[in-house]
């Protein structure tokens, strides 16, 4: 899958539109050898695609070496795209009135050649690129002195003619931003796969990334400016400075004055109350009023409506305090009926 994507994405770089193609014609100066300390220029990295301005698209070398010689005494500026993240970036170098050389030598060469660079994923353990010291994930196979190797069938090429013997490679690693020569023997018996021993990607996804030491340039990625005037470092040390305390934008009055005493920051919700239109303070008393007072006398006439309630309940009789009395046991009511209320009955005999 990811062999068919890096095919895919290879036929995208080579139907580029005409504009992707004048950036820098396909072509620069690849500089080889920097003899000048003082330059921040890698070899084989670093190329030279435009000088004072312009793009360089002629690979006589006697027009680029006649620029920099009218420019002898000042500073040439040198257009300079690096393999290290796809990047380009502009860098002025002085240029010797006496000289007028730059220390540097330079051949015309394809940009496509940094292409040709295998990442190194996973490194089994005992496998010959774990003897030779191989890094997974940060390690990229850039090339060897053996010869020169095109395409994605290059490197495995030169370790089919390599089989138990060493082969020497230039090895780049991302985390260290160091390039090193690493000795490795080939072998098919170390007891896994491959020659190698290790997995390699090729293609556009396993491109040299910038080094983790240079910052990201990129949108909203700086997060705070110590300084006043926007450059600088913060002074920590100095004198604190008077902040006035944050006041919303509904609030016309003014805040208080800061303390003489001491210069410390008044958090926004430590403020006193604005001031009324009178010029002195509400007392304290007031206050109170202000508040939710429905709510508490509300349950106070609750309360004592219910213990109103209660007490008349208390004071009225009861039918379980005094029980009506019962029926005479012996007699009945007379025939004529049930006596009134309040009738007296009549005597029994003999009385």
């Amino acid at each position: 899958m990811f062999n068919a994507l890096n095919r895919f994405i290879s036929r995208l770089d080579g139907d580029a539109p005409p504009q992707a193609r004048e950036t820098h014609s396909g072509f620069g100066f690849q500089v080889l050898r920097n003899t000048n300390l003082e330059l921040s220029i890698e070899p084989w990295f670093d190329y030279v695609v435009g000088i004072n301005g312009r793009m360089i698209e002629s690979s006589d070398p006697s027009l680029f070496a006649q620029e920099v010689r009218n420019c002898a005494g000042s500073s040439v500026m040198l257009g300079l795209w690096s393999a290290k993240g796809q990047r380009t970036r502009a860098l002025h170098v002085p240029v010797p009135a006496d000289t007028a050389s730059l220390g540097l030598t330079l051949q015309w060469t394809p940009l496509s050649v940094v292409s040709n660079i295998w990442h190194v994923l996973d490194v089994p353990a005992n496998s010959p690129a774990d003897a030779a010291g191989l890094l997974p994930y940060s390690d990229y196979i850039l090339g060897t002195p053996e010869g020169v190797l095109h395409g994605e069938s290059g490197l495995s090429e030169l370790v089919e003619d390599h089989i138990g013997r060493p082969l020497r490679l230039y090895v780049y690693n991302n985390e260290y931003n160091v390039t090193r020569e690493v000795t490795i023997q080939p072998s098919r018996d170390w007891g896994g796969e491959g020659a190698l021993g290790c997995v390699l990607g090729y293609g556009a996804l396993h491109r040299i990334p910038a080094p983790l030491s240079e910052p990201v340039q990129a949108p909203g990625e700086t997060l705070f400016d110590g300084s006043e005037s926007g450059g600088g470092i913060p002074q920590f040390g100095a004198a604190p400075r008077s902040f006035s305390p944050f006041v919303p934008a509904a609030t016309t009055a003014t805040p208080p004055p800061p303390s003489s005493s001491a210069d410390f920051l008044v958090p926004a919700q430590l403020l006193s109350p604005p001031p009324t239109t009178g010029g002195t303070a509400p007392p304290r008393g007031k206050k109170k009023e202000r508040g939710h007072h429905t709510g508490p006398n509300l349950m106070d006439d609750y309360f004592k409506e219910q213990e109103k309630k209660s007490r008349e309940l208390d004071n009225a009789p009861s039918r379980t305090a005094s029980p009506l009395p019962p029926p005479p046991k012996t007699g009945g009511p007379p025939m004529g009926g049930p006596p009134r209320a309040g009738s007296i009955p009549p005597p029994k005999e003999g009385e």
